[in-house]
């Protein structure tokens, strides 16, 4: 199989291998002769198009002919253009075969929070509040994990860094307060230090009406301007801290209390149809478990933002995504960019041409769910289901801000690789297998065995995925970035409203 067609609709081919003009592939059972040379995961014409004339994949209109097309020809940047421009008006059509969030008397095996949550590590976090404590802080989680090794109940002492937290104000400072607090809360954290300068905008007594009740025997907090040595001091906190994380134990849990983030970087022409087509099918499996699965990354849903508006549960809802796009249409006309600017070099040379197609791609994550609820970055979840979350296509960020919403797992996906961790467990799946081969120390799923595989190899691969995602949660397996010792938050900083 060189070439696949993923939608009967569709006209544009899929390459299954670096193919060279004057091959030729079977689709639909007709040959084609190729009349360029196609590198593997780009498209290929399936019929002759005029200019102006719309490309479709994924059953959905991926771009316009920028110039004639013939048949065969390789259809990527320098033939095809986006048809976005400016906002739309959106119109709500539910999807009526939208998945609800269900019931199940299934369990996973995590730490039972006294605030509710659950996690499925047991870690401690020592997390700044300004950038000027990040040296100390970071020198002063070496001397504690040497003196606190992971064991079976255990999962460590890590440095959680950032950038700012020094002369902010406004609506700027609230949303760092709320990304840190959120970061602080997260149910994977059996203890967190809180390491201040003491002269910062978001010290710790800002924070504190951010953080509401906390348990003072897990949080403490470290100003390192009142104290004469911060590692003595530093370190006689972490060990009262301690003193209740060492006691935590993994108990059943209802599923309904799991929540995961889901995430894509480096996105190849795999990505849609491999990676994150078997992540949305996990989705569906969990939401109908009552898990929580949450999906942010709002410029990646452009071109695509109106299949997730007629899953919405409500019309509120709908309105809530529509607003949501809305504000990043804003956001990048404040900075004179333009959202379908937004694919990346990799994204290109990985076969990806326009933001609609990637977007297109993107959303499969989300399965066919119903979207539950819409938050803006930095809000916590209060929802089962599938929930959108406002947040960038930049990784870190994005992460950063599902992981203070409240999701104990990252599943990221990538086609082009990338070795990073966030604040937590990230479970990451390749798109194609030569990538996973190339890059085993930091791929913890092959998702290229997908291509090409019959109904019933689709079936093992979707079952060996959720027994993997599981043996994550219970602590069974840790992931590469784990091993790896991979960790690190970020915070989208901007003054503009999303």
């Amino acid at each position: 199989m060189k070439a696949i067609k993923l939608y009967p609709a569709d006209t544009a081919a899929l390459a299954t291998e670096d193919l060279k003009k004057g091959d030729t592939v079977v689709v639909d059972g007709e040959e084609i002769a190729l009349l360029d040379d196609i590198p593997s995961a780009h498209k290929i014409a399936l019929k002759d198009f005029d200019p102006g004339e719309p490309i479709k994949k994924y059953d959905n209109t991926i771009g316009y002919a920028s110039k004639p097309i013939k048949k065969g020809e390789w259809i990527h940047s320098h033939n095809e253009r986006t048809g976005l421009g400016k906002s739309k008006n959106y119109t709500y059509h539910f999807h009526d075969e939208a998945i609800f969030p269900g019931k199940s008397d299934h369990t996973f095996m995590g730490y039972d929070r006294a605030d509710g949550s659950a996690g499925i590590r047991n870690y401690m976090a020592l997390i700044s509040t300004v950038f000027c404590v990040n040296g100390p802080l970071q020198k002063l989680a070496k001397m504690a994990d040497q003196k606190y090794p992971v064991n079976e109940s255990f999962d460590g002492i890590f440095p959680l860094t950032q950038e700012f937290g020094c002369s902010q104000a406004g609506k700027d400072l609230e949303t760092t307060c709320r990304i840190l607090v959120g970061m602080i809360k997260n149910a994977n954290f059996g203890g967190v230090l809180i390491v201040s300068l003491g002269c910062e905008m978001a010290i710790p007594s800002v924070l504190k009406k951010y953080l509401g009740d906390y348990d003072e025997s897990r949080i403490k907090v470290l100003s390192l301007q009142n104290c004469d040595d911060e590692f003595e001091a530093g370190m006689a906190l972490i060990d009262e801290i301690m003193t209740a994380v060492k006691g935590d134990r993994r108990t059943p849990i209802a599923m309904n209390r799991l929540h995961i983030a889901m995430n894509c970087g480096g996105s190849d022409g795999y990505s849609g149809i491999t990676a994150n087509t078997l992540l949305g099918t996990l989705c569906d499996t969990l939401v109908k478990e009552g898990a929580c699965m949450n999906m942010t990354e709002v410029p990646e849903m452009m071109g695509a933002e109106h299949i997730l508006m007629n899953r919405a549960a409500d019309e509120s809802i709908f309105q809530d995504i529509v607003s949501m796009i809305h504000a990043y249409e804003d956001y990048c006309d404040f900075y004179g960019e333009k959202p379908a600017e937004n694919p990346t070099q990799g994204n290109k040379a990985g076969g990806l041409t326009t933001l609609e197609e990637k977007s297109l791609g993107c959303i499969q994550k989300g399965g066919h769910c119903a979207v539950m609820e819409v938050l803006k970055y930095g809000e916590r979840a209060s929802k089962n289901g599938f929930i959108l979350i406002s947040g960038p296509g930049n990784d870190l960020a994005g992460v950063t801000g599902q992981i203070a919403a409240g999701a104990v797992l990252t599943i990221f996906t990538t086609g082009r690789g990338t070795p990073c961790g966030f604040a937590g467990p990230t479970f990451r799946l390749s798109s194609n297998t030569a990538l996973a081969k190339k890059k085993a120390g930091w791929i913890d799923y092959d998702a290229g065995r997908l291509l090409g595989a019959d109904s019933a190899e689709v079936s093992q691969l979707n079952k060996e995925l959720c027994d993997a995602v599981m043996a994550t949660v219970n602590g069974d397996y840790r992931t590469r970035n784990e091993v790896n010792g991979y960790y690190q938050m970020g915070i989208m900083k901007d003054g503009v409203t999303l």
